[in-house]
């Protein structure tokens, strides 16, 4: 499960979020791609590839978008707190 102490520093505020690189409990994000390429207008790269929340899920369809997108993560980096 992504940490949440560990947010990526250029999320979005709300309730989905992806996790930082940086996680020494190994749920940082390792720049996969999986999210950023299957629902891009919610999840960007920085500069080194690693995702973070451009932009939060509002209606029914946005947000299963987003959670197949956690689902689909290898390494759990994406998590949803509210």
């Amino acid at each position: 499960m992504a940490n949440v102490k560990n947010k990526h520093p250029k999320n979005v505020p709300g309730p989905f979020y992806c996790t930082d690189p940086d996680d020494d409990g190994g749920e940082g994000c390792i720049a996969c791609n999986v999210c950023y390429s299957g629902a891009p207008e919610f999840f960007a790269e920085d500069d080194c590839g690693n995702a973070y929340l451009k932009k939060q899920p509002t209606t029914p369809d946005e947000i299963a978008l987003c959670v197949e997108q956690m689902d689909a993560c290898p390494v759990n980096s994406i998590g949803k707190n509210g």
